[in-house]
């Protein structure tokens, strides 16, 4: 049976909660609906974490991305509640999540959300990670 849509998000422990690392996940292929016009939305959203006790599971990501389809949202509102819900579901130290919206009336769009745990710093890790380069009207570069 093909897999279908879904909202639910599944997690699994993480099995090196001793030690900071970087999970990077490129998702270049997401779609939504205009919330005025009903037409398609594309984006390109990367995702950098540093698990704390979870992990997000890959398949379930991928269905939650798709489960936006045929959803009219706003980029501004639908790349939070992305980001929102990834750090509800697994709490990590560290998350950024950088949405990249395809141009729209001549215009682009790029979304850089950011997440810490309070208590947790490691600055030497996070120097580690690519610089946020915005578009230049093509998303994923």
């Amino acid at each position: 049976m093909p897999s279908q849509p879904s909202k639910s998000l599944e997690r699994f422990p993480n099995p090196h909660p001793e030690r900071d690392y970087v999970v990077h996940m490129d998702m270049p292929e997401f779609t939504c609906l205009c919330p005025l016009t009903g037409q398609p939305d594309f984006a390109h959203f990367l995702l950098d974490f540093i698990p704390d006790q979870y992990n997000v599971e890959l398949k379930s990501l991928k269905l939650y991305l798709w489960s936006f389809r045929d959803e009219g949202a706003f980029h501004e509102a639908l790349s939070n509640r992305i980001a929102d819900d990834i750090i509800q579901l697994i709490q990590p130290r560290y998350l950024r999540l950088l949405g990249r919206w395809y141009v729209r009336g001549g215009i682009s769009t790029d979304l850089l959300i950011e997440h810490r745990q309070p208590d947790w710093q490691n600055p030497e890790i996070l120097a580690q990670l690519p610089a946020v380069h915005w578009t230049r009207q093509q998303p994923g570069y």
